[in-house]
Order: C-alpha cells, then sequence, then structure tokens
C-alpha cells in the first residue's frame, strides 16, 4: 500500500466520523435533560480528537513525498 493509497482510507474512514460527530451536535441542540448533555458532550469530546488526527494523516500521508510540503512536527521522528 502506498501513502497515497493510505491517504484515500483515512479520508473515507472519517467520513462516518464527521456524519456521526453531525449527528451528536444536532443531538445536543435538541437536548433538555443534563445528563443527557453531559453524555453527548463528552462523546462529542472523545470523537473529535480522532476526525482531527485523521484529517492531519490524511494530509501527510497526500503530500509526503511533495518537495516543499512542511511535515507537522507531531509525525516526525
Amino acid at each position: 500500500m502506498t501513502l497515497s493509497e493510505l491517504s484515500a482510507c483515512y479520508e473515507a474512514a472519517a467520513v462516518p466520523l464527521r456524519a456521526r460527530l453531525s449527528q451528536l451536535r444536532y443531538a445536543l441542540a435538541a437536548a433538555e435533560d443534563p445528563e443527557e448533555i453531559w453524555h453527548l458532550k463528552r462523546r462529542i469530546a472523545e470523537l473529535t480528537p480522532m476526525l482531527t488526527q485523521m484529517n492531519e494523516l490524511a494530509e501527510l500521508t497526500a503530500h509526503y513525498y511533495d518537495r516543499g510540503y512542511y511535515r507537522s512536527e507531531k509525525y516526525t521522528l
């Protein structure tokens, strides 16, 4: 598997995560029960970093070998 193929996999994996976060935010806007609001906020807080990381890795693997591409210090050794 090449890095560009891996990038496509990260992008594809981000789609359902993005959709789930959208559903959770919609449910949060409609929720009135404080306990339900707390659970929804917690779930959103858990999924948001996953989506961020998938987006960062998709970008990194898509452009890893491009000249002049700035690689994040977060993912380099």
